[in-house]
């Protein structure tokens, strides 16, 4: 049973969080900083940031904060967002692609695609892509990416990534947090290829009392209690983040999640990738797709 507890020290270490001023997100920041990391609470709202950095600091611990604006669902910003790190900082050991969100009203990225696809995978595509030149030449560093265990009723219809044909929320977030799956594999992949010492890998939280919940309606969110039962507190859910990031037993290309009742509670393990999440083919394409349009990856 790994938990926190069993964190090493990380001190020296710079890691990005993205969506770390609530949630799993803040809960990753904490423990990293507990253990003497410099965190970069990469968030959309900046007074937000600043105020998740108050209480971390009041939680005590020898790491270090630091607050950054990045709005996911902005190309040209996330652009921006690391090349002004990669200004500030001559390392990135561990990039973990937190943030999400999760069944809103139709809504759409500055770019014009899907808000989930855009942001949930379109935007950590683009933001690992532009950092990634600092990844490479950082001594063996991570690329930790955050899916669900909805990937697993996902599919990838590439006619439909601006909502043109129709739109159904939860389908929409499926897909993007399938679309997390085919990233973190393809880049490791890749990787592999360039012969690069970067480790790619994907995780999934569980079931667990966060503020993603929001836009679901009283009806619908009794209704996903009972059909997966208990949540987990957000401490509890952010530990396969925290194990893919620091452990020194976590692989490149695995997929992490808790070890109890499909996936939805417990501490974390290896998981099983459903035949869902090894089309090659679609792998591939998505990669190509992502790639065209972000214009982030050499790799």
């Amino acid at each position: 049973m790994w938990t926190a507890k069993d964190i090493e020290s990380q001190k020296g270490k710079t890691i990005i969080v993205t969506g770390s001023n609530i949630g799993l997100g803040y809960e990753t920041a904490l423990a990293l900083h507990k253990a003497g990391a410099h965190i970069v609470l990469a968030c959309r709202d900046k007074d937000k940031a600043e105020e998740a950095i108050g209480k971390i600091k009041a939680e005590g611990g020898n790491g270090s904060l630091e607050a950054a604006v990045l709005d996911l669902a902005s190309l040209a910003q996330i652009e921006q967002f690391a090349a002004d790190f990669k200004q500030k900082h001559k390392q990135l050991d561990v990039l973990i692609n937190n943030a999400g969100v999760m069944v809103p009203p139709k809504s759409f990225t500055n770019d014009g695609y899907e808000l989930q696809f855009g942001v949930n995978f379109l935007g950590h595509f683009a933001l690992t892509g532009h950092l990634y030149d600092l990844l490479k030449a950082t001594h063996n560093s991570r690329v930790v990416t955050v899916s669900s265990g909805a990937f697993r009723r996902g599919t990838i219809n590439f006619g439909n990534f601006k909502a043109e044909q129709s739109y159904d929320s939860w389908r929409e977030y499926a897909q993007s947090k399938l679309g997390n799956m085919f990233f973190a594999f393809e880049l490791q992949n890749r990787i592999n290829i360039a012969g690069d010492a970067v480790l790619s890998i994907a995780v999934q939280p569980g079931a667990n009392k966060t503020d993603l919940q929001r836009n679901m309606s009283e009806q619908e969110f009794t209704a996903a209690v009972e059909r997966v039962g208990e949540l987990m507190e957000p401490s509890q859910g952010a530990l396969p983040s925290l194990y893919a990031a620091v452990s020194p037993n976590a692989k490149g290309g695995a997929f992490y999640e808790p070890d109890q009742d499909n996936g939805y509670r417990g501490y974390p393990a290896e998981g099983v990738i459903d035949e869902v999440a090894k089309d090659d083919a679609v792998r591939v394409k998505l990669w190509d797709i992502a790639q065209q349009i972000t214009k982030a990856f050499s790799i």
